[in-house]
């Protein structure tokens, strides 16, 4: 657990969106919501707004690794989350730098694949690139439910086809899933519930059995704005690791801290799906001391 008598610190290893509301610039709000200091490593630069994803550039693995190194180096380190990365030479990179944290230092991982509007934010040949170096040095992965099912066409055939023929509903389905992304090796496995029939987030431990999955409730809010909120959701989930609770406590409140901001996300900002407002801005605009009238 970190030192309470100093500020925790928290490092998102992860793309930048241009328009403000994912990646880097959506885990640095979410980290000083939570009160906690953010650092960033940037794995690539994105051209895009709420309409979708112009163009993306790499950021060369050496650059990557030197941010994390430069990091640690100084200030330190107190939990991580890993988000978009992109290609199989920054999965290596990141990689290696997950090697370099001290001991038990937590990571998230998000396994960012692709974007709302359907651009591809990591390269096909680098899916078991993340599956085989990233997973398994994962705290806890994130997926929603494309994504755990991309993860778990990495599982172990027998036991995931298994788990698909045996899931009677809904929630046993979402079980099987997250239990096949569990085989790949993270210790926890939180699939969020954005893509359910109701917005449940689900909390597996690695090892657990079907009947010991967590049910995390939550809202849907139809009329909000969700952009980024997956980004928002790891990184709250990292910021309390950070400081110091557990990753049970870390997954409700991340899912209560992800599903305010999406009810209070700014639809008014942008054409597309808008992003996702985790501080309250609206109040936060009111001034501080009033002058002479």
């Amino acid at each position: 657990m970190p030192d309470t008598g100093r500020t925790p610190r928290a490092l998102s290893i992860a793309g930048s969106d241009s328009g403000g509301g994912a990646g880097i610039q959506a885990d640095l709000k979410a980290f000083a919501r939570c009160g906690v200091h953010g650092m960033s490593a940037i794995t690539a630069i994105t051209a895009q707004n709420t309409l979708g994803v112009d163009a993306v550039y790499r950021l060369p693995p050496e650059i990557v690794l030197a941010q994390v190194r430069a990091v640690i180096a100084d200030i330190g380190v107190d939990a991580v989350k890993v988000g978009m990365l992109a290609s199989v030479e920054i999965v290596h990179a990141v990689a290696l730098a997950l090697e370099e944290l001290p001991a038990e230092t937590p990571v998230v991982l998000d396994p960012v694949m692709v974007s709302e509007s359907g651009a591809r934010l990591l390269d096909r040949d680098a899916e078991s690139a993340l599956v085989a170096e990233i997973l398994p040095r994962a705290t806890i992965v994130t997926p929603n439910i494309p994504e755990a099912r991309v993860l778990a066409g990495h599982a172990a055939p027998r036991q995931h086809e298994q788990i698909e023929m045996s899931a009677k509903d809904e929630r046993s389905k979402a079980i099987g899933l997250a239990q096949a992304v569990s085989l790949l090796g993270p210790g926890i496995v939180v699939l969020t519930g954005g893509h359910r029939a109701q917005a449940i987030d689900l909390f597996l431990a690695q090892g657990a059995k079907a009947e010991e999955a967590i049910e995390i409730p939550g809202e849907r809010y139809a009329d909000g704005a969700a952009h980024g909120s997956g980004c928002t959701h790891s990184s709250v989930l990292a910021a309390q690791l950070a400081l110091g609770h557990t990753p049970l406590q870390a997954a409700f409140t991340a899912r209560a801290l992800a599903g305010e901001a999406v009810a209070g996300g700014l639809r008014d900002v942008g054409e597309g799906p808008g992003p996702v407002d985790v501080f309250g801005l609206l109040r936060m605009r009111a001034p501080f001391t009033r002058g002479p009238e």
